[in-house]
């Protein structure tokens, strides 16, 4: 269902109230969209060695378009229309890896506006393809790094918004409440053995998911602790153990989704109690041994998450501690057949997972030490 097209109630050059009246329609198709996916489960994960420690994860996967990046793509929308940024027929522009521009996409559509993800060349094919499935275009670029300035220069060429994730996630997601991330996760761990976690463990992409949950912990007076897990080439490590929001990393991450070449302005490193940089062969093998346990493929982002929060996991239960994990399966792996499920594209990037699945399948079983 898109908006209707009557012109006297899409035109906002008619009057200004006109453009209330397209503004009111949007608004109420996005919260219909809401009402439609108010929320998505939170699945206990059994495994045997771990005793007293219990392990949950919050399946983003299954959002209308697959991903964690729903969520930001309703309130960056959200936050361009109530702003005056996005009107009738404005085009549409972000810079993205992917799942946040097929999120956007969707809601491009939704309300009837034309969308173009301006992507790294190097993004899964199977990503572009959904894109375009919503109507995006797509506009590849042979150097990551050079996607901001790109978008920057297709929306004033297209005299459209530049959404800007990167800088605007933080900002536009309400992170006292409203039925956000962190709002969702005590509110279904609220009756479990352990209610409130020890540990929430999520990747940077933005770093506005980090930015919600660490701030909504401490406006909540929890006494859950946020760990961040970063993959190689990508400068939030650095920025959050060095204190430098100036660090680069030269090469663009193999993890898509999360690791950024640069520390993007929506990262809020102080709302953060500990980070994990995890090497990409140990978040591929994560990623292969959790798909494993579910029975259905994840991405290369939430095996980032799952080897940290099992690294977190083996130091509680060498110190004996008990408590409850939380972490999200952040979309789903059928995005990524072409490479992390590929072992002609695993061999090509030199990366051999087998001794780290095999750590992490005897730390599940039998409780061994992962390092």
């Amino acid at each position: 269902m898109t908006l209707p097209a009557d012109p006297l109630l899409l035109g906002e050059a008619s009057s200004p109230h006109m453009a209330v009246v397209w503004t009111r329609h949007a608004l109420e198709m996005i919260r219909n969209d809401q009402r439609r996916s108010v929320d998505t489960h939170l699945l206990s994960l059994d495994l045997p060695a771990l005793d007293g420690i219990d392990i949950y994860l919050k399946d983003e996967s299954t959002h209308p378009t697959g991903s964690l990046k729903h969520r930001l793509a309703r309130s960056l929308f959200l936050f361009g229309i109530c702003n005056g940024r996005i009107r009738h027929n404005t085009p549409i522009v972000e810079a993205s890896s992917g799942s946040t521009a097929i999120s956007e996409a969707y809601f491009a559509r939704l309300l009837g506006l034309p969308f173009h993800a301006v992507m790294s060349a190097s993004t899964s094919v199977e990503k572009i393809q959904e894109i375009e499935r919503q109507h995006g275009t797509c506009h590849l670029v042979a150097d990551g790094r050079g996607i901001y300035a790109a978008a920057e220069e297709l929306a004033a060429k297209l005299g459209g918004v530049y959404l800007d994730q990167f800088t605007f996630a933080e900002r536009a997601t309400d992170w006292r409440g409203n039925n956000n991330i962190a709002e969702s996760i005590f509110e279904q761990m609220s009756r479990e053995r352990h209610a409130v976690p020890a540990w929430i463990v999520v990747g940077a992409g933005t770093g506005g998911t980090s930015a919600t949950i660490g701030r909504y912990i401490r406006y909540k007076q929890f006494d859950t602790r946020l760990c961040v897990a970063d993959p190689e080439f990508s400068a939030f490590f650095e920025a959050y153990a060095e204190k430098n929001l100036a660090a680069t990393c030269a090469r663009a991450s193999r993890i898509e989704g999360i690791g950024r070449p640069r520390v993007e302005p929506s990262f809020v490193p102080n709302v953060i109690d500990r980070m994990m940089r995890i090497p990409d062969a140990a978040s591929l093998a994560a990623m292969r041994v959790l798909s494993r346990r579910l029975g259905r493929k994840v991405g290369g982002s939430t095996g980032t998450n799952f080897h940290a929060l099992c690294l977190l996991a083996a130091r509680m239960r060498a110190e004996g501690t008990e408590g409850s994990l939380v972490s999200l399966i952040c979309d789903g792996g059928e995005r990524y057949s072409h490479t992390y499920y590929n072992d002609g594209w695993i061999a090509a990037q030199g990366f051999d997972l087998s001794a780290h699945e095999r750590a992490l399948e005897a730390f599940i079983e039998k409780g061994e030490p992962l390092v």
